[in-house]
């Protein structure tokens, strides 16, 4: 069995895979590739997946695999699936640490004590007590409501798939979005979620809220935020994931005020690259005793 490591991945993957067959990295490989591991970077689109005529698996590395394409897949017979429990906390937590940034003011006390200046007069506010509305309640949304609920937030949450919830209340979408003061975003991408925050449904909330997205980039129309922040329909907008990675020059969220940019960073932690090394060779193991690799 030959394991391409296309994308990266903790420098330890290698050895741990080895008792399965040959691992490289070598991408000119791939047609001799029974099983591929991949992250962000790598699209197995039709062509790619033609490239590889001996292919069997296809493992993301992280949640979203939109960077698949699995009904091709499915056709040719392939398994192709993600490690949906390893990046929960280390996507949490960078979501989180957007939305806190914002009342704190974190990038404006920094740049402004880094210009000489001293800034006290500029007044922070808290999460205690406001409402954070999650679109979206899997593994990751979870784990933010979690950290929510110990800031003494409200939680609310639209999940179509999700009728209840221990940490958050569900309601309808723009019931949801109506009151909240913060929105995280956790939605995969598909035809229904595709630009699903877009001028209608900001029209539709009434505080001006933080939208925080660290789910992917193609389920918010980027020129609708744009226009929001210009008009105060949003008072700011954090995101670790865009429309196109990198993110063109005209992107229209480039040139706006009040933005908070990460470079799709949410599953980069030293111990998430870990656990999703670790789900990889459990995966590869699992499907190797039923044979299907």
């Amino acid at each position: 069995m030959l394991i391409l490591i296309s994308d990266a991945f903790d420098k330890s993957l290698p050895d741990k895979l080895a008792a399965f067959g040959e691992v490289t990295d070598d991408k000119s490989r791939l047609g001799e590739a029974d099983v591929v591991l991949i992250r962000s970077k790598t699209k197995a689109t039709k062509e790619y997946i033609d490239s590889a005529p001996n292919l069997k698996l296809i493992i993301r590395g992280g949640v979203g695999m939109d960077n698949i394409d699995r009904e091709y897949c499915k056709e040719k017979g392939i398994i192709a699936c993600n490690t949906p429990k390893s990046s929960a906390v280390a996507v949490a937590e960078l979501a989180f640490a957007l939305m806190i940034s914002v009342p704190c003011h974190i990038p404006f006390y920094d740049s402004t004590m880094k210009n000489g200046e001293w800034q006290k007069n500029v007044k922070r506010t808290e999460l205690y007590g406001k409402t954070l509305c999650l679109l979206g309640i899997g593994n990751i949304a979870r784990k933010v409501a979690e950290r929510a609920k110990a800031f003494g937030m409200k939680v609310v949450s639209y999940d179509k798939y999700v009728e209840k919830s221990d940490l958050a209340e569900m309601l309808p979408l723009e019931e949801a979005v109506a009151d909240a003061d913060y929105i995280s975003m956790h939605l995969p991408f598909t035809p229904e979620t595709d630009r699903m925050v877009d001028a209608a449904l900001i029209s539709k909330m009434r505080k001006h809220p933080v939208i925080i997205n660290t789910g992917r980039g193609k389920c918010v129309d980027e020129k609708a935020v744009a226009d929001a922040l210009a008009s105060g329909a949003l008072s700011w907008f954090c995101t670790d994931v865009y429309s196109s990675e990198p993110p063109s020059a005209d992107n229209p969220l480039m040139g706006c005020e009040h933005v908070t940019f990460t470079p799709h960073v949410g599953a980069n932690t030293t111990e998430n690259l870990l656990r999703i090394g670790e789900e990889v060779v459990e995966t590869i193991a699992k499907y190797k005793e039923e044979g299907r690799i």
